[in-house]
């Protein structure tokens, strides 16, 4: 090593803390020139074992090592965040898997939490829908309780008069006449004198549809109300299908609650429901059935001596409808034509339990050439067309007097196709069928 290198060591020793560095130059055994340095430990008191040495330089080595990985490891992410920093800023994509991973668990907390309030805005929705569909059931209830109260007011009016009669004793003598009307309540009737214009409720979605019948019972049995509605589509050869719905909300949006399927199929348009029972004309038959709607088993069955059926004495819109049943005050009711009334309108009167007919009366109104009828009170009233948007109630018979008088009430054929027309007793309204639409009419009585 030359002089001046070793000079320069010496300093560089010295300048760490060596203060008693010593030099020397002396010549080997072989006669060559020695440079010699001596340096004091700062903190070593004695020279270690030359192995003891080797250990902590080899300790030495793996820190260095170790720091010069993390080191290299923190420059290496360092440079990753500076390039996603970089990229972020000037709008371009961020690439690293780490970057992508932490964006991937944001945008996954982000949709749980769009999955939460779109859980809890369905609640909502839910809760305001059941709400609004309760108050239309509330609403109604209130419409059908405050009908009730006023029939029980009309008949607790009539039974203070009959209270009293019977104590002037004046007793009401009892029907024995053959041509008066059968047993039932008929207070508050008296004689059509007006039908409002048809308010729409429904539309048919499919061609089944454009014939039909809808129907409410009046005299309602558990678990029914007077709200429960029923609605059967009437075109097609195998009428099986009675849509029923628990609430007018559902009926007007098309959401039935049940759908029964009969064990028969049914004909036409003349199909009522009356005290938890459905009563139907069996197709290609003169047989009336009663089918109890709660235990889905039919009851009764009777087939009406004479009647014409399957397109003999229809209505004039034809659609097989010889025998049409009706429901008023009074009771159940058929209507139809026979071989012997030689087609005029032929009614009897019902037993809703067991179909055996009460009582019959033969009009002086040619079926064909009525568009529909229907009863209140206990006269039969008859619609002149079916397609001529203003027509009219034009005849009526009172089955009281045996007697029939022509009318001119007005009626509305609004879609031109009036398939079905038929009086609810507990509402004191008209329901019709009019060309895939169902629509129901206001009513006026006169006094009697």
């Amino acid at each position: 090593m030359p002089a001046v290198q070793l000079l320069l060591l010496a300093c560089l020793l010295g300048g760490v803390g060596a203060r008693t560095a010593q030099f020397q130059k002396a010549n080997d055994r072989s006669g060559r020139c020695q440079y010699t340095f001596s340096v004091a430990s700062p903190s070593e008191s004695s020279c270690p074992e030359q192995g003891q040495a080797m250990l902590a330089i080899q300790d030495l080595q793996r820190d260095s090592s170790e720091q010069r990985a993390t080191l290299e490891s923190t420059k290496a992410r360092l440079s990753s965040l500076e390039a996603l920093l970089h990229r972020l800023t000037s709008g371009q994509p961020a690439g690293p898997l780490e970057t992508q991973q932490g964006l991937q668990r944001e945008l996954e907390a982000l949709r749980r939490e769009r999955e939460q309030l779109e859980t809890q805005t369905q609640e909502l929705e839910s809760a305001y829908s059941n709400l609004v569909r309760d108050k239309s059931a509330l609403e109604e209830e209130k419409r059908r309780l405050q009908a009730e109260n006023e029939d029980l007011a009309r008949r607790l009016e009539s039974s203070s008069q009959e209270v009293a009669s019977l104590r002037r004793g004046q007793c009401p003598q009892a029907h024995s006449s053959s041509q008066d009307v059968p047993s039932g309540s008929r207070e508050g009737c008296g004689e059509l004198v007006w039908v409002g214009e048809p308010i729409t409720l429904r539309t048919a979605e499919t061609i089944t549809g454009k014939y039909g019948v809808w129907m409410r019972d009046p005299q309602a049995a558990f678990p029914y109300t007077g709200e429960t509605t029923w609605r059967i589509d009437t075109v097609g050869t195998d009428i099986r299908q009675v849509f029923e719905y628990d609430h007018i909300r559902q009926f007007t949006q098309g959401y039935p609650s049940k759908v029964h399927v009969l064990p028969r199929p049914l004909e036409s348009t003349g199909a009522v429901v009356y005290r938890g029972s459905l009563y139907f004309q069996a197709a290609e038959s003169r047989t009336v059935l009663r089918y109890d709607l709660r235990t889905e088993t039919l009851k009764a069955e009777k087939e009406i001596p004479g009647a014409g059926y399957h397109g003999q004495f229809p209505y004039s819109w034809g659609g097989y409808t010889d025998i049409d049943l009706a429901v008023d005050e009074i009771g159940l009711w058929v209507i139809y034509s026979t071989e012997a009334a030689k087609g005029a309108i032929v009614l009897s009167k019902l037993n809703p339990e067991t179909l055996e007919l009460e009582q019959t009366w033969e009009t002086n109104i040619r079926k064909q050439s009525v568009a529909n009828a229907f009863i209140i009170c206990g006269t039969l009233y008859t619609v002149s067309s079916y397609s001529l948007p203003d027509a009219t109630v034009n005849f009526a018979y009172d089955t009281g007097t045996r007697s029939s008088k022509a009318l001119t009430v007005p009626f509305k054929n609004r879609y031109k196709y009036s398939s079905m027309v038929d009086y609810n007793p507990l509402e004191r309204k008209l329901f019709a069928w009019d060309n895939f639409n169902m629509v129901s009419y206001d009513i006026k009585l006169s006094r009697l």
